[in-house]
């Protein structure tokens, strides 16, 4: 369907990449991975004839058509969000003798926009009403409705919600054409691919797979790679070492003569010496100082915006160095929580308390939000120059060295920066005075997969508290110790790491898990007792029965006991100082004493239950 043959690409003396070759067939599903500045874009760019290759042949199948959904949307005029999805075509007739109709393309469409958020009265609004976020969204719409044979997709996934995206996902596994994708989102390339292409230092290598067969089977080739390099440079040095010892001695100059044309022959055919890029973040959060156990509560909080509520008497507590990570359906009120958390909205009731010495720090879904964009990436970090961390110009650029940004780099204005940029900016900004309640909504977004695991290693070293949401599979995976389900205006905490809450939840796969507004798998809090129908009598039991049932809420209320005990037990230990001078002691007794009040409640609300069915059975 598409072959790239030698293609080669340079801006002035910077060669992006050459000797690039290609085989696309229908079936094909790549993911295209690398560095930022690889040149995944260009490549993109040349494929779609819009920059043309110093070198090299660039050819389509005839009759094969493709499209492509760029990273930024193009501006949008006066037409509707359904005459973008249908390109504009014709939907009804316009006289008798118009027959020029698909009559499914209009429910085609409808249905795409369903699936990608838009609801049925935003189909005849105009599209320049909607977000960069939502045109973008609209011309995803168009591309699936219009069913190329090979779809070229640069981030997709950066404008979709969780709902869009896993209705996204699940719809290009059936997708009848060929992908070509740029993505940042492992599980997104995990699912839908079976070939990864890496650009990278000017050159593309193609690996069989997923991206998680594309890691494994790159570290083998590291591996030999380095194994043949090792082997070949041994034997170079050997046979120098024999020219060098007996090259001058006229005897002995023929053979000394021979093994330099061998070490020559070995120099042509040698393999590198592997590499990593150097160009990817590397930085460590400074450690912030030390809160108190309690980090922030919240009690009998309310918030509606206009006549949707979102919490009612929402009680809540964060206790220190605890990595939450906040999951639920899109609108349950997830970003919400955090902006309360971190006090950028108001609360409408109820209180929120700080815990002591607690200094939060908010990283917004919207990078704008997280800088200035009046100022330039160096004045954003002099900026948050005190008194007492007695900021340099050149300890700041060593902070925006760490995030690439190099030279007259930290001259650009925040404003002109690509949201992955952006992202970096923000990031290199918590560096400068470390919050140490962190608070963080979708930090991977716009980020490569190198700085994400920058991102990763940083965060395991944190010692401050963390909560975050994200959509990216592997960073809750790799961080999360506690899983909070918000929905419906209620918290339901998961006292362990991901996948225990995936094991909790029974959720049909781990991506569907973050968005899911399933009904709790353990014992409710709360359990309703059943009333009898006012028409109908209780039956009234026999002695054995009310032995059975005094003997069981007997044993409840015991139980209720031993796990009150526990818990006052394990609170008392946490107050202890001796408690924090054993690594991972508190954090421990933290696990154990939440995994202890969820039992409780549900004990609590047994015996209640039982106790109640046997005062009426009693009356009876």
């Amino acid at each position: 369907m598409l072959t790239l043959a030698d293609v080669a690409k340079s801006y002035g003396t910077r060669e992006l990449f050459s000797e690039v070759s290609l085989f696309v067939a229908r079936t094909d599903r790549y993911g295209l991975v690398g560095p930022n500045g690889a040149g995944k874009s260009t490549l993109f760019n040349l494929i779609l004839g819009e920059e043309q290759p110093d070198e090299g042949v660039i050819e389509w199948e005839r009759g094969a058509d493709f499209g492509f959904l760029p990273q930024e949307s193009a501006p949008v005029g006066e037409e509707t969000v359904l005459q973008i999805a249908t390109s504009g075509k014709k939907l009804v007739p316009e006289n008798d003798d118009d027959y020029d109709i698909d009559w499914t393309l209009e429910p085609r469409a409808k249905k795409i926009l369903a699936g990608l958020g838009f609801r049925e009265e935003d189909h005849e609004k105009p599209a320049k009403s909607f977000s960069g976020g939502w045109v973008m969204r609209a011309h995803l719409a168009r591309l699936l409705v219009s069913e190329p044979a090979l779809l070229l997709l640069d981030e997709p996934t950066n404008h979709l919600d969780l709902e869009a995206l896993l209705w996204f996902q699940d719809y290009l596994t059936r997708y009848p054409g060929g992908l070509l994708i740029i993505s940042h989102d492992r599980e997104f390339l995990n699912t839908l691919c079976n070939g990864i292409l890496e650009l990278k230092g000017g050159t593309l290598n193609k690996y069989t797979g997923n991206y998680d067969d594309y890691l494994n089977e790159k570290d083998a080739r590291r591996e030999q790679q380095a194994a043949l390099f090792k082997n070949q440079q041994r034997e170079i040095a050997h046979l120098q070492k024999f020219v060098d010892r007996f090259g001058a001695k006229a005897s002995m100059a023929s053979r000394a003569k021979s093994k330099e044309k061998q070490i020559e022959r070995l120099k042509d055919v040698a393999v590198e010496e592997p590499w990593e890029d150097l160009k990817r973040i590397n930085f460590r959060f400074p450690q912030p100082p030390r809160s108190g156990l309690k980090v922030i509560n919240l009690e009998h909080v309310q918030q509606a915006y206009g006549d949707h509520v979102v919490y009612r008497d929402l009680n809540l507590e964060i206790e220190r160095g605890q990595k939450i990570v906040l999951v639920g359906p899109n609108g349950a009120g997830k970003s919400t929580l955090l902006k309360i958390l971190a006090d950028v909205i108001p609360i409408q009731g109820g209180e929120r308390k700080l815990g002591s010495n607690v200094y939060p720090g908010y990283f917004a879904q919207n990078r704008g939000d997280n800088v200035k964009l009046d100022l330039t990436v160096l004045e954003n970090v002099m900026e948050l120059r005190t008194a007492e961390n007695q900021l340099t110009e050149q300890q700041a650029r060593a902070v925006l060295g760490g995030f690439l940004f190099r030279k007259d780099d930290v001259f650009k204005k925040a404003s002109v920066l690509s949201g992955g940029e952006k992202s970096r900016l923000a990031l290199a900004r918590l560096l400068v005075n470390p919050p140490n309640l962190l608070l963080m909504d979708e930090p991977t977004t716009h980020l490569d997969i190198p700085s994400i695991d920058a991102l990763v290693n940083a965060l395991k070293n944190y010692e401050g508290t963390l909560i975050f949401i994200s959509h990216d599979v592997y960073f809750i995976r790799t961080l999360a110790q506690t899983v909070l389900h918000v929905h419906s205006g209620r918290l339901t905490p998961y006292a362990g790491n991901y996948d225990y809450y995936l094991d909790k939840s029974k959720a049909s796969s781990a991506r569907a898990a973050l968005t899911a507004g399933f009904t709790d798998a353990r014992p409710k809090q709360e359990k309703p007792v059943a009333q009898a129908p006012a028409a109908s009598k209780v039956t009234k039991p026999s002695p054995g029965e009310l032995k059975k049932l005094r003997t069981e809420v007997s044993k409840l209320e015991q139980r209720v006991s031993e796990l009150e005990t526990k818990q006052s037990e394990l609170t008392a230990e946490l107050e202890k100082p001796e408690t924090y001078v054993q690594a991972g002691r508190a954090q421990h007794l933290n696990r154990e004493l939440s995994a202890t009040v969820d039992l409780l409640h549900a004990a609590t609300a047994e015996w209640e239950a039982a106790a109640t069915k046997l005062g009426e059975l009693e009356k009876a």
